[in-house]
């Protein structure tokens, strides 16, 4: 038996779940783990004989086939030929927006995060994007954010094709319905239930007595994440991969 799945690894799983049918997905750099998800999810459909998940990494030299950095990727989902991409926020609240700039009143933030740069634009044309945030608590997941980077939902007399499709925390899984504007909590991680997530999340859900366990990864993908995936890493997460468990 090897050493049981960790939190990181359960969720790096759980990204490869929510990628599944997507052609394309691309990773912003310092987002580790979205990168491994996709990395699993192109790994898994390799063995299983399935359609190859083409994976750009900004910053990798072998997982990336853009040349012009973001400003290709900025192209390609225009012409919609990007399914999936991830984004963070200092603050996400229950409508799916998101905070890159900081908290308190815009421009005087006491606290400032590293800015909005391409995300208004993504969340607008990637048909799915997964919002990822490994801290699950009530000052990152917050009734309404103090700055809106980018919107979660627009009015219907704007055309968008992109959008949330799931929040992702070390706590919990919640999808998101668009015609609604909210999430659903759909599962939560092991070692958490419904009562952790309703007192350590800012805003309103459905679904809030969810009793659904997040599944974890069998023996056969776990050992993959630790060797192939952990490996694949390396180019442009030597720290994180190092800190990863290793095959037994």
């Amino acid at each position: 038996m090897s050493e049981p799945c960790t939190s990181r690894e359960l969720m790096i799983y759980t990204i490869s779940r929510l990628l599944k049918g997507v052609r394309h997905v691309a990773v912003g750099q310092s987002s580790p783990m979205p990168a491994a998800g996709a990395m699993l999810l192109r790994a898994l459909n390799e063995r299983d004989g399935l359609e190859r998940l083409q994976v750009s990494i900004l910053g990798s030299v072998k997982h990336n086939s853009f040349t012009g950095g973001a400003e290709e990727l900025f192209d390609c989902a225009a012409q919609g030929r990007l399914d999936a991409f991830f984004l963070g926020g200092g603050q996400i609240d229950g409508q799916g927006n998101v905070n890159l700039v900081g908290t308190g009143d815009y421009p005087n933030n006491p606290v400032r995060w590293p800015g909005s740069f391409g995300s208004a634009y993504l969340y607008f044309l990637v048909p799915r994007v997964v919002l990822f945030r490994e801290e699950h608590s009530l000052r990152s997941l917050v009734e309404r954010v103090d700055f809106v980077s980018a919107p979660g939902v627009t009015d219907e007399t704007v055309y968008r094709r992109g959008g949330p499709h799931a929040l992702l925390t070390n706590a919990a899984l919640f999808s998101f319905a668009r015609e609604a504007g909210r999430f659903r909590l759909e599962s939560t991680h092991p070692g958490y239930d419904w009562r952790d997530i309703r007192g350590t999340t800012g805003f309103a859900y459905d679904n809030e007595q969810c009793d659904v366990t997040t599944p974890s990864p069998d023996e056969a993908t776990l050992a993959l994440i630790r060797g192939r995936i952990r490996e694949e890493l390396r180019e442009c997460y030597p720290q994180f991969a190092g800190n990863m468990p290793g095959p037994g």
